[in-house]
């Protein structure tokens, strides 16, 4: 199978292609977003194209799903699983949103719970887990919603803006998210 694609009650995950290509560079500019994933990189239109090529291959390593909102087909962002370990079962999780127009509707929450059980009933994990920096406590409030648990600080592990800053490491693992969720994905902890 070429092309996955997870349907979502408010948006829909797909594998990225190269007709994506546009859409995908405008996203990896958005400069907030950067911040907050700590990325310090920039990227020319080429590179993406050949990023876009890698990462619309089904690969055992990784699975990189390029989030859209239902019915407008507008690019909210990414959501991957990388890293994945097959002999730990374990995997990182890691989203960006872009945009501020498209933050706090749920767009994330829906996008990592749509991975989670892809995660943890299509790949069979048992564990997946992610970095958040501490300057970030939105995003470390929305995964401790989902369910994630803290489990340790990377002190100092990013250099940005003169300081160094700590990563918080979080997890969640199978039986947390069936507890939560079900075998279905729905949660039923939501109001």
């Amino acid at each position: 199978m070429n092309e996955l694609h997870i349907q979502g009650n408010k948006i829909d995950l797909r594998y990225a292609q190269e007709s994506d290509l546009e859409d995908y560079f405008a996203f990896l500019q958005d400069s907030e977003m950067n911040t907050l994933t700590g990325s310090q990189s920039e990227f020319t239109r080429d590179q993406i194209a050949t990023w876009i090529r890698k990462i619309s291959v089904v690969s055992e390593e990784r699975a990189d799903f390029i989030i859209f909102e239902k019915g407008t087909n507008v690019l909210l962002g990414e959501v991957v699983l990388n890293e994945i370990d097959p002999i730990n079962r374990s995997a990182n999780i890691r989203i960006g949103i872009q945009g501020n127009e498209h933050r706090g509707k749920g767009y994330g929450t829906e996008a990592m719970i749509l991975m989670l059980q892809y995660g943890f009933e299509t790949l069979k994990l048992h564990r997946i887990h992610l970095g958040v920096y501490a300057f970030n406590p939105r995003a470390i409030h929305v995964y401790e919603k989902i369910g994630f648990k803290r489990e340790g600080i990377e002190r100092d592990a990013l250099y940005l803006d003169d300081t160094f800053h700590d990563m918080i490491k979080m997890a969640m693992l199978e039986d947390e998210f069936r507890r939560r969720y079900g075998a279905q994905g729905e949660d039923h902890h939501h109001q």
